[in-house]
């Protein structure tokens, strides 16, 4: 089945053109905004060829894997008429019982603000991706060749792009924060830009010899403290004080002088008070995990990739975007270099062991063909089949599966593994592992998870009676 042909398939199981109001890809799930999900036949979704996984959330999210999903994504818009990415017009549209069941179930306030905060990232990560490739690459050549490249037009043009992305990445963030929390994007990308080191900025003038002194804090202006964080809560500001300001404003005069306003109030507010708040936060994120990764060592490490996966069950990992964010900036506390990333892709190994140890135990027919289905691809870094399909309906096997994780993260921690780049996991990550580290060492420690889980679920978690309950004799 090409990819015209899978878009078509997932549309008329989607419940038709008709009851689409939105499609947007990520880095591996076509998601898809339906309004009314009584219409969409989930069972036949998971049946299709080339479909890893279907996720039941406030959104359809069909698994399709890196790549693919971009392919399938363009010939989905086409069927819909929707531009990819696009949001739903009108929420009132989505049915009042599927909204209603849907904000029960994964919609808690915590974890929809998470989501909200992660889908400010998710649109940037191609971006990510290709300049911390490229800048984790290009300092490796500018090492071991001592610059021989330095001066070529084409090589300092592939540098330059991968130093914009993070140069300009506040600007991003505080557009992407402002639409998704209901302001205008343009306006949240000014926000943005207050926290672009720039020398030409007025603000960092002198006047008579004299810096501009900010009110309060008392010192000179620093665009970059406070990073990506100050953007972020910059840009959602921007969008609440427009609103507001709105509500109040007489409409003749609303074109000129709401966002004049928000503009004004809002960078005022933005340089005294958000961007301290956002220099602590993003402080206060660095002495955390530099307190796990490095005082509590491998404890730390074997913490976080054990306890990774119940974060992505309820949603919370979506707190952990930004931060990735913030690792991979060349400009941040670790030049470029994520330290964690390494240690939270153990979480999938663990899992692969966990379905593997199922897969040779246990020989009741319906498990092993789903095992058979998720496995291939939870090597590949796509956990969410065996995830959602296999470990979490049993219960036990989640839980061994999390456990023999975390020896891989102990592993992986004991290396000091480090990321250039983020999107990928399982032997994908063998991409974006930074140069200088040996990437026999990210093997051996996702092989260490892979024994961790097979070991602990084969002695504590094939529960015979479970299985026949949830796939069958």
């Amino acid at each position: 089945m090409d990819n015209k042909q899978l878009a078509a398939e997932i549309l008329k199981l989607a419940g038709g053109k008709e009851n689409v109001s939105a499609n947007a890809a990520c880095m591996t799930r076509l998601r898809i905004s339906v309004r009314d999900m009584k219409q969409v036949d989930f069972a036949g979704l998971k049946q299709l060829d080339g479909v890893l996984g279907v996720v039941q959330q406030d959104t359809v999210q069909v698994v399709l894997g890196p790549g693919k999903v971009n392919r399938v994504m363009d010939e989905f818009a086409k069927l819909t008429g929707l531009a990819a990415g696009s949001e739903a017009a009108e929420v009132s549209d989505l049915a009042a019982e599927n909204k209603a069941v849907q904000k029960q179930k994964h919609n808690k306030p915590v974890q929809q603000f998470l989501k909200r905060i992660a889908n400010i990232f998710i649109p940037l990560l191609p971006g990510i991706i290709a300049a911390g490739l490229i800048n984790g690459l290009t300092n490796v050549i500018n090492v071991s060749t001592e610059g021989a490249l330095s001066g070529i037009w084409w090589y300092e043009v592939i540098r330059t792009l991968g130093w914009a992305l993070f140069a300009y990445l506040p600007l991003l963030v505080g557009a992407n924060a402002a639409k998704e929390f209901g302001g205008s994007q343009v306006l949240g990308a000014i926000a943005g830009a207050l926290f672009i080191a720039w020398p030409a900025m007025p603000l960092l003038s002198l006047f008579g010899e004299e810096p501009v002194i900010i009110p309060i804090i008392d010192e000179v202006f620093s665009p970059a403290r406070g990073g990506l964080l100050a953007a972020l809560i910059a840009g959602i500001f921007f969008a609440f004080l427009e609103k507001n300001i709105r509500k109040i404003m007489p409409g003749v005069l609303d074109t000129f002088f709401t966002p004049l306003l928000t503009v004004i109030v809002g960078g005022l507010v933005a340089v005294v008070f958000l961007q301290p708040v956002g220099y602590w936060l993003t402080s206060g994120i660095f002495t955390a995990l530099e307190f796990v990764y490095e005082t509590m060592g491998v404890v730390g490490g074997y913490i976080l990739s054990a306890t990774f996966l119940p974060l992505v069950a309820v949603g919370l990992h979506h707190a952990l975007t930004p931060i990735h964010a913030l690792f991979n900036n060349p400009e941040g506390p670790t030049a470029g270099i994520n330290y964690l990333l390494p240690i939270l892709m153990m979480a999938g190994g663990g899992q692969v062991g966990a379905g593997l140890a199922l897969y040779v135990k246990s020989k009741n027919k319906n498990l092993r063909r789903l095992i058979r289905g998720a496995l291939p691809v939870g090597v590949l870094g796509i956990g969410e089949p065996l995830m959602y399909a296999i470990t979490l309906p049993l219960g036990k096997s989640f839980i061994t599966a999390c456990l023999g994780a975390g020896i891989g993260g102990v592993v992986a921690s004991l290396f000091n593994l480090g990321t250039i780049s983020q999107g990928v996991s399982g032997l994908f990550g063998l991409l974006i592992i930074s140069p200088g580290f040996p990437q026999v060492q990210y093997v051996i420690a996702m092989l260490c998870a892979y024994a961790g889980g097979f070991l602990l679920t084969w002695f504590f978690a094939v529960d015979k009676k479970r299985i026949a309950e949830v796939y069958g004799e």
